[in-house]
């Protein structure tokens, strides 16, 4: 079983291609939302809550994200509200799981808690989505913590995590290097310029950001022509359109090809995008970085010499011509492509399958026992914290640990004001 959840795309592409690999080997994988395991719909109140928090008052996401990063994880709201959860989790699981994955923090705290509770009797295991590591990610009870780099597990290890493997990253195969044709075929296809240096300008599923200002900025440096993806953000993609930016687009369902016409990629979260731009051997440049986990992950993958984190727009242009043309950009493609050069028998796959237990008969999951319904007023308030507690967790996985009143006050005061391989067991999951 792998638990993601749907907020931006991140989460669910790393599910999408474990559940793929996974199955290649022969395993049965099923899939859950996490969003959908939390009572009355709580969960879609928390991603909207989330996506409106980084669309309209990104200040107060980066002091919510800063303050929880200090105090080492969540609250008593939050983890009251992950508990509400633990249940119908246990629910879910089919007699024959055989490990339960998470991509999502929050459901590797419901998992750890089970753990360790003993109701979870198989092993849980969490495959770090981000380059950074915030609290929340790392649970008591886990039994395997996966990530894509060193730079990840030391930060998941100085975190207490109690076992760590750099295990490598995980991405769809169709994101590969480009022949010379494939690249011209491309630029046709989505009707670019043939020769002209194209900088790919991504901004997550949501479109969030300062994106607008980042591809003005990097049309006006000459350095390269700007082609946004603007994801689910019609809106957006519009305006940009309006403003004299040629090549914008909202969601791209082939953004591998997208990718075999690019020569450089600038993103601003430091999310799946931007593995996927190192497996497709682009280099790439952190540059108007989201708040909270768009800034730790720019400074880890700079810290690891896989993405070059821009922070004054005065670097823009020579920084975009040295990932282009120069040593840089060599050295940075290289040391992205290398961390796919993982073997098969140490991969995530691999990693997974052996925490499994070759051989071994499923433990039988045990039932959750009966609890008196939720009483209306309590199921009430929780719903009043989730988004004060809660909204900016589900992104990045972090949570709120105190003044949750006035995290609503500010929220609201900003959108007034806002105008705009091991085994393979048949039958087993």
């Amino acid at each position: 079983m792998i638990i993601s959840a749907s907020v931006g795309a991140g989460h669910d592409g790393a599910a999408a291609e474990l559940a793929r690999r996974l199955s290649a080997y022969g395993c049965t994988v099923d899939r859950l939302d996490f969003l959908d395991l939390l009572p009355a719909r709580l969960g879609r109140l928390i991603s909207d809550g989330y996506h409106r928090m980084l669309t309209h008052v990104p200040g107060c996401y980066q002091r919510i994200y800063a303050a929880t990063e200090r105090a080492g994880g969540s609250g008593p709201g939050v983890r009251a509200l992950l508990r509400s959860a633990e249940k119908r989790t246990l629910q879910a699981l089919p007699p024959d799981t055989r490990a339960v994955v998470s991509t999502y923090p929050g459901a590797s705290q419901v998992l750890g808690a089970l753990r360790r509770s003993g109701r979870l009797t198989v092993p849980a295991i969490t495959y770090l989505t981000d380059f950074s590591v915030h609290p929340l990610w790392v649970a008591d009870g886990i039994d395997l913590h996966l990530a894509a780099h060193a730079i990840p597990a030391a930060q998941a290890r100085a975190r207490g995590a109690a076992r760590v493997v750099a295990s490598g990253p995980v991405v769809d195969p169709r994101f590969s290097p480009a022949t010379e044709r494939e690249r011209e075929l491309a630029r046709v296809r989505f009707g670019l310029p043939p020769t002209a240096p194209l900088a790919l300008l991504v901004a997550g599923s949501w479109g969030v950001g300062p994106v607008q200002q980042a591809a003005a900025e990097i049309r006006e440096s000459g350095a390269a022509v700007p082609v946004v993806v603007c994801g689910r953000n019609e809106v957006l993609a519009g305006r940009l359109r309006a403003a004299g930016i040629e090549h914008a687009y909202g969601w791209v369902e082939d953004m591998p090809g997208l990718m075999h016409a690019a020569d450089v990629l600038v993103q601003n979260a430091g999310g799946l995008t931007s593995l996927e731009a190192f497996a497709t051997g682009l280099p790439v440049a952190s540059y108007g970085c989201i708040p909270g986990h768009g800034q730790t992950n720019a400074a880890a993958l700079h810290d690891a010499g896989l993405a070059t984190w821009i922070r004054d727009p005065a670097d823009l242009k020579p920084v975009l011509t040295d990932l282009l043309d120069g040593p840089l950009g060599r050295r940075q493609r290289a040391a992205g492509l290398a961390l796919f050069a993982t073997r098969a028998d140490t991969g995530p796959v691999a990693a997974i399958l052996r925490a499994c237990g070759a051989g071994t008969a499923p433990a039988p999951v045990r039932p959750p026992g009966r609890r008196g319904r939720q009483a209306p007023r309590r199921l009430a308030a929780t719903g009043a914290l989730a988004t004060a507690l809660w909204a900016a967790a589900v992104g990045a996985g972090i949570a709120t640990t105190h003044s949750g009143g006035s995290v609503l006050r500010a929220i609201d005061h900003g959108l007034d004001h806002h105008h705009e391989p091991g085994f393979a067991v048949e039958g087993h999951h």
